[in-house]
């Protein structure tokens, strides 16, 4: 079975942001939720300290990791969170996020919150993720 996916956008502001209003998939076979991913290393350590753009590609690639894990990648994201503890300095990083999402040709449905803090202290941004495939 195929998955289809057709991006649902009454407006086209978020577009300029990388970013589709809704995602309507259908056909799929398999549905990935994956937990806040944050910059930790392979044994939970945190890493990057203060270093938003750092942590913020590190989440990615552990995002990515759990999607490899499940024979996906992030082409499959239909939904992705985005928790941070300072909106504004995220916003100026926001490129190292739009820049893989956009490598991967996608641009899932997101939300970006901004949090008083992360379960792991001195973490600044956390990535959950919905995939289907």
């Amino acid at each position: 079975m195929t998955v289809e996916r057709t991006a649902v956008n009454p407006v086209r502001w978020s577009l300029e942001l990388g970013f589709d209003q809704g995602e309507l998939v259908s056909g799929h076979t398999r549905t990935l939720y994956c937990s806040g991913q944050t910059a930790l290393d392979g044994q939970g350590r945190p890493q990057h300290e203060g270093d938003l753009a750092a942590q913020l590609a590190l989440s990615l690639d552990n995002l990515e990791a759990v999607l490899h894990a499940a024979g996906m990648s992030l082409a499959h994201l239909v939904r992705l969170g985005v928790f941070t503890t300072d909106v504004d300095l995220l916003l100026q990083h926001h490129g190292v996020l739009a820049a893989r999402l956009s490598a991967a040709g996608v641009a899932p449905a997101t939300t970006l919150l901004g949090v008083v803090r992360l379960a792991v202290p001195g973490q600044l941004v956390e990535l959950e993720g919905t995939a289907v495939g």
